[in-house]
């Protein structure tokens, strides 16, 4: 928790973290044709949130469907991620951390891309346990990825993991509870565990959070579902990530509305 606490300094509890989903990437079915315009979108999505005043940002490749695992992603990926990115990072307040993930199950890159860009934290799939995403099998990764996050001396960058996550089948590990696979994260030296909903913008089941909250040494974040109605139920969250509900129409293709964030913040602020 000192680890979290020192990064997101926010005293009263919970925080926001806004996600910023980056427009396809060239080379994946969705490229509209302009990596300026990708830039763009993603600049002003930041500037929203700076304005106001959220406690973090999380950006993803989230446009990038059908996704692929990582030992098939392009290193074009990984290049245009660091460079969106480092731009993102010289217009957001230095005291504002910020996250990358990139779909799907690419840690490793993150790490990099973290690392190359300032970054304080990325959002990892896959760490312990094996699951059927998706775009297929996915392996547990928590030795490889530390180690490397140890190789290239990024140590200060957090790692905060999926466990039972969306998009996902887990009936080969349903003899495993949602705290026992928290605890082995926790072994395995995570930075704090996400919980999420079934899909994006489904909301995650509130009694896994408060169970965790009791079970659980280090943070516990909500990755999916919240909004300004039901914030009240996951405020014990140590941070909740919010991508949906921050989008026109609430739809996680559109732009980011500022009215619905500033909404959302100053209800979180009522609430702490």
């Amino acid at each position: 928790m000192q680890r979290f606490r020192k990064i997101f300094k926010n005293s009263n509890g919970c925080s926001a973290i806004g996600m910023i989903h980056v427009g396809g990437l060239p080379g994946t079915p969705k490229y509209g044709g302009s990596f300026k315009k990708i830039i763009k979108d993603a600049l002003e999505d930041a500037a929203v949130y700076a304005n106001c005043k959220v406690d973090a940002i999380l950006v993803e490749n989230m446009h990038d469907i059908p996704y692929v695992q990582s030992k098939y992603l392009l290193p074009e990926t990984t290049a245009l991620m660091t460079r969106i990115c480092w731009e993102i990072r010289k217009i957001i307040p230095t005291q504002t951390p910020c996250g990358v993930q990139i779909l799907a199950g690419a840690n490793k890159e993150a790490i990099a891309v973290a690392q190359a860009a300032d970054f304080q934290f990325i959002r990892a799939e896959g760490f312990v346990f094996s699951h059927i995403a998706d775009e297929g099998f996915t392996d547990a990764n928590a030795g490889t990825l530390l180690r490397y996050r140890k190789q290239i001396d990024a140590e200060n960058i957090l790692v905060f993991t999926d466990i039972k996550k969306k998009h996902s089948a887990h009936a080969i590990t349903s003899d495993v509870s949602i705290s026992e696979t928290a605890k082995a994260a926790e072994f395995f030296l995570t930075d704090g565990v996400i919980i999420t909903g079934n899909a994006t913008g489904d909301p995650a089941d509130a009694s896994q959070l408060r169970e965790l909250k009791q079970t659980a040494k280090g943070p516990v974040l909500v990755g999916s579902g919240v909004t300004a109605e039901n914030l009240e139920s996951y405020i014990a969250a140590d941070a909740v990530i919010v991508g949906t509900h921050f989008k026109i129409d609430g739809s996680w293709e559109n732009s980011v509305d500022s009215k619905k964030v500033q909404h959302f913040m100053n209800r979180l602020r009522e609430l702490q």
